[in-house]
Protein backbone atom coordinates (compact mmCIF):
# COMPACT_ATOMS: atom_id res chain seq x y z
CA UNK A 1 0.00 0.00 0.00
CA UNK A 2 1.26 3.27 -0.79
CA UNK A 3 2.24 5.55 1.91
CA UNK A 4 1.05 9.17 2.07
CA UNK A 5 3.14 12.15 3.18
CA UNK A 6 1.46 14.62 4.85
CA UNK A 7 2.48 18.29 5.07
CA UNK A 8 -0.66 20.48 5.02
CA UNK A 9 -2.93 19.84 8.31
CA UNK A 10 -5.69 17.39 7.53
CA UNK A 11 -6.56 16.47 11.08
CA UNK A 12 -10.13 16.12 11.40
CA UNK A 13 -10.59 18.74 14.13
CA UNK A 14 -8.88 21.35 12.13
CA UNK A 15 -10.87 20.11 8.36
CA UNK A 16 -14.11 19.85 10.22
CA UNK A 17 -13.86 23.63 12.05
CA UNK A 18 -12.83 25.03 8.55
CA UNK A 19 -15.98 23.76 7.14
CA UNK A 20 -17.90 24.87 9.53
CA UNK A 21 -16.62 28.17 9.62
CA UNK A 22 -17.04 28.74 5.96
CA UNK A 23 -20.02 26.92 5.11
CA UNK A 24 -22.51 29.59 5.11
CA UNK A 25 -20.36 31.02 1.86
CA UNK A 26 -19.52 27.79 0.75
CA UNK A 27 -21.77 27.73 -2.24
CA UNK A 28 -21.17 31.11 -3.22
CA UNK A 29 -17.69 30.90 -3.50
CA UNK A 30 -17.60 27.61 -4.78
CA UNK A 31 -19.63 28.86 -8.14
CA UNK A 32 -17.69 32.27 -8.14
CA UNK A 33 -14.39 30.62 -7.73
CA UNK A 34 -14.87 28.37 -10.45
CA UNK A 35 -16.98 30.56 -12.70
CA UNK A 36 -19.86 28.55 -12.41
CA UNK A 37 -17.89 25.87 -14.24
CA UNK A 38 -18.47 23.09 -11.17
CA UNK A 39 -21.71 22.54 -11.88
CA UNK A 40 -20.43 21.23 -15.45
CA UNK A 41 -18.10 19.33 -13.62
CA UNK A 42 -20.88 17.31 -11.44
CA UNK A 43 -23.49 16.75 -14.49
CA UNK A 44 -20.59 15.63 -16.65
CA UNK A 45 -19.74 13.01 -13.71
CA UNK A 46 -23.68 12.16 -13.25
CA UNK A 47 -23.75 12.37 -16.96
CA UNK A 48 -20.88 9.61 -17.08
CA UNK A 49 -21.76 7.15 -14.25
CA UNK A 50 -24.77 6.18 -16.63
CA UNK A 51 -26.98 5.85 -13.25
CA UNK A 52 -30.14 3.59 -13.09
CA UNK A 53 -33.34 4.60 -11.16
CA UNK A 54 -33.79 2.55 -8.42
CA UNK A 55 -30.02 1.81 -7.44
CA UNK A 56 -28.78 3.21 -4.34
CA UNK A 57 -26.19 5.90 -4.57
CA UNK A 58 -24.06 7.60 -1.62
CA UNK A 59 -22.05 10.40 -1.78
CA UNK A 60 -19.43 10.88 0.55
CA UNK A 61 -18.02 14.14 1.87
CA UNK A 62 -21.32 15.43 0.69
CA UNK A 63 -20.79 19.22 1.86
CA UNK A 64 -23.51 20.85 1.02
CA UNK A 65 -25.28 18.24 -0.93
CA UNK A 66 -24.95 19.89 -4.91
CA UNK A 67 -23.89 16.28 -6.11
CA UNK A 68 -26.68 14.55 -4.27
CA UNK A 69 -29.13 17.13 -4.80
CA UNK A 70 -28.37 16.28 -8.54
CA UNK A 71 -28.45 12.60 -8.38
CA UNK A 72 -32.19 13.03 -6.82
CA UNK A 73 -33.15 14.98 -9.60
CA UNK A 74 -31.56 13.22 -12.67
CA UNK A 75 -33.05 9.42 -10.78
CA UNK A 76 -36.54 10.35 -8.52
CA UNK A 77 -37.74 9.46 -5.89
CA UNK A 78 -37.66 5.80 -6.00
CA UNK A 79 -33.95 5.47 -5.69
CA UNK A 80 -32.06 5.78 -2.62
CA UNK A 81 -29.68 8.49 -2.28
CA UNK A 82 -27.46 9.32 0.86
CA UNK A 83 -25.46 11.81 1.27
CA UNK A 84 -22.88 11.97 4.34
CA UNK A 85 -20.29 14.17 5.99
CA UNK A 86 -18.78 14.57 9.21
CA UNK A 87 -19.61 18.24 9.38
CA UNK A 88 -22.80 19.25 11.01
CA UNK A 89 -23.14 22.90 9.68
CA UNK A 90 -22.65 21.24 6.00
CA UNK A 91 -25.09 19.23 6.77
CA UNK A 92 -27.65 21.66 7.55
CA UNK A 93 -27.49 23.89 4.73
CA UNK A 94 -27.89 20.65 2.43
CA UNK A 95 -30.56 19.70 4.46
CA UNK A 96 -32.30 23.23 4.04
CA UNK A 97 -31.52 22.93 0.16
CA UNK A 98 -33.87 19.92 0.05
CA UNK A 99 -36.51 21.32 1.42
CA UNK A 100 -35.92 24.29 -1.03
CA UNK A 101 -35.79 22.53 -4.13
CA UNK A 102 -36.20 18.40 -3.83
CA UNK A 103 -38.92 18.18 -0.36
CA UNK A 104 -40.89 15.71 -2.47
CA UNK A 105 -37.85 13.37 -2.60
CA UNK A 106 -38.21 11.64 0.48
CA UNK A 107 -35.44 8.83 -0.52
CA UNK A 108 -32.90 11.78 -0.52
CA UNK A 109 -31.31 11.93 3.01
CA UNK A 110 -28.25 13.44 4.63
CA UNK A 111 -26.12 12.17 7.52
CA UNK A 112 -23.23 12.48 9.44
CA UNK A 113 -20.68 10.31 9.22
CA UNK A 114 -16.95 10.01 8.90
CA UNK A 115 -15.62 8.84 5.37
CA UNK A 116 -13.10 7.11 7.18
CA UNK A 117 -15.36 5.12 9.24
CA UNK A 118 -19.05 4.66 7.49
CA UNK A 119 -22.19 3.37 9.00
CA UNK A 120 -23.34 0.86 6.66
CA UNK A 121 -23.20 -2.37 5.90
CA UNK A 122 -20.57 -4.08 3.00
CA UNK A 123 -22.14 -3.77 -0.48
CA UNK A 124 -25.10 -1.45 0.37
CA UNK A 125 -24.75 0.97 -2.83
CA UNK A 126 -24.49 0.38 -6.45
CA UNK A 127 -22.51 3.53 -6.52
CA UNK A 128 -20.22 5.54 -4.43
CA UNK A 129 -19.03 9.19 -5.50
CA UNK A 130 -17.41 11.92 -4.12
CA UNK A 131 -16.88 15.75 -5.38
CA UNK A 132 -14.20 17.41 -4.21
CA UNK A 133 -13.82 16.03 -0.43
CA UNK A 134 -11.84 12.60 -0.88
CA UNK A 135 -8.54 15.32 -0.75
CA UNK A 136 -9.82 16.43 2.56
CA UNK A 137 -9.72 12.87 4.38
CA UNK A 138 -6.81 12.66 6.56
CA UNK A 139 -5.80 9.11 5.23
CA UNK A 140 -6.62 9.05 1.95
CA UNK A 141 -6.43 5.02 1.56
CA UNK A 142 -8.54 4.35 4.35
CA UNK A 143 -11.45 6.77 2.66
CA UNK A 144 -10.93 4.20 -0.95
CA UNK A 145 -11.16 1.49 1.12
CA UNK A 146 -14.42 2.50 2.83
CA UNK A 147 -15.94 3.56 -0.66
CA UNK A 148 -14.93 0.09 -1.95
CA UNK A 149 -16.09 -1.61 0.89
CA UNK A 150 -19.84 -0.19 0.75
CA UNK A 151 -20.04 -0.50 -2.84
CA UNK A 152 -21.79 -3.45 -4.33
CA UNK A 153 -19.78 -5.95 -6.71
CA UNK A 154 -20.00 -5.19 -9.98
CA UNK A 155 -20.72 -1.36 -9.16
CA UNK A 156 -18.83 1.59 -9.36
CA UNK A 157 -16.49 3.94 -7.22
CA UNK A 158 -16.18 7.90 -8.82
CA UNK A 159 -14.07 10.54 -7.42
CA UNK A 160 -14.25 13.83 -8.73
CA UNK A 161 -11.45 16.49 -7.41
CA UNK A 162 -8.99 19.11 -8.59
CA UNK A 163 -5.89 18.47 -10.08
CA UNK A 164 -2.42 19.54 -11.84
CA UNK A 165 -2.55 20.87 -15.64
CA UNK A 166 0.46 19.54 -17.47
CA UNK A 167 0.36 22.54 -20.08
CA UNK A 168 2.96 24.76 -18.90
CA UNK A 169 1.56 27.97 -19.64
CA UNK A 170 -1.71 26.51 -17.85
CA UNK A 171 -0.16 25.25 -14.97
CA UNK A 172 1.86 28.72 -14.34
CA UNK A 173 -1.31 31.05 -14.39
CA UNK A 174 -3.42 28.42 -12.70
CA UNK A 175 -1.15 27.97 -9.92
CA UNK A 176 -0.63 31.85 -9.43
CA UNK A 177 -4.38 31.95 -9.32
CA UNK A 178 -4.80 28.92 -7.16
CA UNK A 179 -2.01 30.53 -4.56
CA UNK A 180 -2.77 34.21 -5.21
CA UNK A 181 -6.08 35.36 -6.51
CA UNK A 182 -8.18 32.62 -5.08
CA UNK A 183 -7.14 32.68 -1.56
CA UNK A 184 -7.61 36.40 -0.97
CA UNK A 185 -11.02 36.46 -2.69
CA UNK A 186 -12.05 33.62 -0.94
CA UNK A 187 -11.14 34.70 2.96
CA UNK A 188 -12.82 38.22 1.91
CA UNK A 189 -15.93 36.65 1.56
CA UNK A 190 -15.67 33.89 4.02
CA UNK A 191 -14.01 35.33 6.70
CA UNK A 192 -12.49 32.27 8.56
CA UNK A 193 -9.86 31.33 11.31
CA UNK A 194 -8.54 28.14 9.73
CA UNK A 195 -7.02 29.67 6.54
CA UNK A 196 -9.81 27.61 4.22
CA UNK A 197 -8.76 29.70 0.76
CA UNK A 198 -4.95 28.94 2.12
CA UNK A 199 -5.75 25.17 2.60
CA UNK A 200 -7.28 24.47 -0.13
CA UNK A 201 -4.08 25.41 -2.91
CA UNK A 202 -2.14 23.55 -0.17
CA UNK A 203 -4.31 20.03 -0.32
CA UNK A 204 -4.72 19.98 -3.91
CA UNK A 205 -0.93 20.51 -4.62
CA UNK A 206 -0.30 17.15 -2.07
CA UNK A 207 -3.22 15.22 -3.20
CA UNK A 208 -2.61 11.85 -6.06
CA UNK A 209 -3.85 12.63 -9.29
CA UNK A 210 -3.45 10.53 -12.60
CA UNK A 211 -1.84 7.44 -12.49
CA UNK A 212 -1.19 7.75 -8.71
CA UNK A 213 -4.85 8.12 -7.61
CA UNK A 214 -5.60 5.38 -10.10
CA UNK A 215 -2.66 3.14 -8.27
CA UNK A 216 -4.17 3.43 -4.55
CA UNK A 217 -7.93 2.99 -5.92
CA UNK A 218 -6.53 -0.41 -7.23
CA UNK A 219 -4.96 -1.12 -4.14
CA UNK A 220 -8.12 -0.42 -2.33
CA UNK A 221 -9.67 -3.02 -4.45
CA UNK A 222 -10.84 -1.47 -7.73
CA UNK A 223 -10.57 -2.60 -11.25
CA UNK A 224 -10.88 -0.84 -14.53
CA UNK A 225 -10.23 2.24 -13.23
CA UNK A 226 -10.13 5.19 -16.04
CA UNK A 227 -9.35 9.03 -15.25
CA UNK A 228 -10.95 11.91 -17.47
CA UNK A 229 -9.23 15.36 -17.32
CA UNK A 230 -11.73 18.01 -17.42
CA UNK A 231 -11.19 21.90 -18.39
CA UNK A 232 -7.60 21.38 -19.46
CA UNK A 233 -6.66 19.31 -16.33
CA UNK A 234 -8.09 21.70 -13.90
CA UNK A 235 -9.88 18.63 -12.43
CA UNK A 236 -10.22 14.99 -13.18
CA UNK A 237 -12.95 12.32 -12.67
CA UNK A 238 -11.95 8.79 -11.98
CA UNK A 239 -14.57 6.07 -12.42
CA UNK A 240 -13.49 2.63 -10.50
CA UNK A 241 -15.14 -0.78 -10.93
CA UNK A 242 -15.68 -2.99 -7.72
CA UNK A 243 -15.23 -6.49 -9.02
CA UNK A 244 -17.81 -9.62 -8.75
CA UNK A 245 -16.76 -12.30 -7.55
CA UNK A 246 -16.47 -14.81 -10.05
CA UNK A 247 -14.61 -12.09 -12.30
CA UNK A 248 -11.19 -13.45 -13.37
CA UNK A 249 -12.13 -16.98 -13.31
CA UNK A 250 -12.85 -16.60 -9.29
Amino acid sequence: MATETVTVDKSGDRVRRMFAEIAPRYDLLNHLLSLNVDRYWRWRTLRSLDLKPGSPVLDVCTGTGDLALSAAKRMGPETEIIGSDFCAEMLQIARQKHVRHLNSHTRLQFIEADTMHLPFEDASFETVMVAFGLRNVSDTDAGLREMNRVCRPGGKVAILEFSKPSWPLLKQGYEFYFRQILPRIGNSVARNSSDAYQYLPQSVSEFPSGKELAHRMANAGLEGIRWTPMTLGVVTLYVGRKPKPNDHGR
